[in-house]
């Protein structure tokens, strides 16, 4: 088919689809609404526009979120006619969200569900009922028996109390993006706000005290923890923890047995009873180095490096345990977790190897630093810095990284470049970097500038910047 042709189509598809958020404008007292009601026809033409706006765009090989922004034009109580079999998992977070969705998708499908999920990570309302809608029957029947999905922490306020959330799952909380998310505070508050209404179980990481918090307000719903026991990596004081400091109950400081990393640790309050709960599902015997860990006397391997990731797989655990899934199902969804484009994505080639790490707040961007600081060989280090809206535009987050763990003798070369290149520099400048720095305009000369040196590597990059470096990456290694 003529490729100007099926572009003027599929054009024309989403148009069709847009049509529909009008068509209720017109004739109220038409037959079809006087003998299935506004709602019924208002249910049906959200579905369907939705539905055309999307295969529209999928035939022009585009995806996103826009035909869920028809859908709840055209009614914008959709979220709440759909009609649910089985689980539906919402999963939220500063960090981890994407890769715990991932996983928890693929133990439901390898315990036999027909599962649906945003795995791309659309997860703002649009983008979820996007998701919903081109699953749905046009009656708002969910084809699936378990709903898995990942929702942008601002967003949860739009979805949890619309939809049946059997579980709802909350990572962590840390500081990020502050021009779009505000400060934390104002950020848990708008979760908090939904949850006394909410009748579901809350999983919750209790080694987190600004999530256990939500067992505060959330009265009506169940509780179930995860958390990491004290290991060799825990240490008794550290410099990262800026939130945490202080009880939500009472206000009094807490004091902390240890920290596993920023403010995640064991935790009591020194003037009430807020303090870490037990843990249904507890990780013993961590070995980063191995990315091994056990849980109730099984061995496990993570699918991913750092320690923080391994509290995404006790998400996993936790709700395996829940729905009594195997723990050769589990197994399986480790060995054979997908990489999320950007989480220590590796490339290589005959003669070179490069990491692609995507940061986004100081907190994530540490663990990040503690898996480049771990190896010790020679490498050159590219940092892309933007600061467009999805990535925040505010960057004094840099600040609050240490930059300074990948000073090493062994980083030979730090190459910025980016939108903030110059602030980026800098940064690196005051953290007291002695070898060659540089700042390079261009994207595309930066990387391979980066890879000329033959070194290992390690490409950092914010949001708008992690896919345009993924493909000069791919582009230059010939991949």
């Amino acid at each position: 088919m003529n490729k100007g042709f099926l572009a003027l189509f599929s054009f024309s598809t989403v148009k069709l689809g847009i049509i529909c958020v009008s068509i209720f404008k017109f004739n109220f007292n038409c037959c079809i609404i006087k003998e299935y009601g506004k709602g019924v026809v208002m249910k049906t033409l959200s579905i369907l526009s939705t539905k055309l706006s999307a295969w529209g765009l999928h035939l022009i090989g585009r995806g996103g979120s826009m035909p869920g922004s028809i859908g709840c034009k055209v009614d914008a109580n959709i979220l709440s006619k759909l009609k649910f079999n089985g689980p539906v998992i919402l999963v939220t977070g500063t960090n981890g969200k994407t890769s715990t969705v991932n996983m928890i998708t693929d133990l439901f499908e390898k315990a036999g569900y027909n599962v649906i999920s945003n795995r791309k990570g659309d997860n703002l309302k649009a983008g979820i009922v996007t998701t919903l809608l081109t699953h749905a029957k046009l009656n708002g029947e969910i084809k699936a028996n378990a709903v898995v999905l990942e929702c942008d922490e601002l967003n949860v306020r739009h979805i949890l109390p619309f939809i049946p959330v059997t579980d709802f799952v909350v990572n962590n909380f840390f500081r990020d993006q502050l021009d779009r998310a505000r400060e934390m505070e104002q950020l848990i508050d708008s979760i908090e706000k939904v949850l006394p209404s909410y009748r579901g179980r809350l999983i919750l990481n209790a080694n987190d005290p600004n999530v256990v918090r939500l067992n505060l307000v959330a009265k009506n719903a169940s509780f179930s923890y995860f958390g990491m026991d004290e290991n060799k990596y825990s240490v008794k004081t550290t410099k990262e923890a800026s939130e945490g400091k202080f009880c939500p109950k009472c206000g009094a400081r807490l004091e902390y047995s240890y920290y596993q990393y920023s403010h995640i640790g064991k935790f009591h309050c020194s003037k009430c009873d807020f303090q870490t709960p037990e843990m249904d599902i507890c990780l013993k015997n961590i070995d980063l180095d191995k990315e091994t860990f056990s849980s109730d006397g099984v061995n496990y391997k993570s699918p991913y490096e750092g320690m923080y990731s391994m509290y995404n797989c006790a998400v996993v655990l936790n709700v395996a345990k829940n729905y009594g899934i195997s723990q050769d199902c589990v197994k399986s969804v480790f060995s054979h977790a997908p990489q999320p484009a950007g989480r220590n994505e590796t490339f290589t080639s005959k003669e070179q190897t490069c990491i692609l790490n995507l940061v986004k707040n100081p907190t994530g961007a540490n663990e990040v630093m503690k898996v480049i600081e771990k190896d010790d060989s020679d490498k050159t280090i590219v940092i892309v810095l933007n600061d467009r809206e999805q990535d925040g535009t505010d960057v004094s987050w840099i600040y609050d990284t240490f930059f300074e763990k990948i000073m090493k003798d062994s980083t030979k070369e730090i190459i910025c470049t980016g939108l903030r290149a110059n602030d980026m520099a800098l940064r690196i400048y005051y953290g007291g970097y002695k070898g060659p720095l540089s700042v390079v305009d261009t994207l595309d000369i930066a990387v391979k500038a980066a890879l000329a040196t033959k070194r290992t590597t390690y490409a950092i990059a914010t949001y708008t910047a992690l896919l345009p470096t993924r493909n000069a990456i791919k582009k230059e290694m010939g991949l």
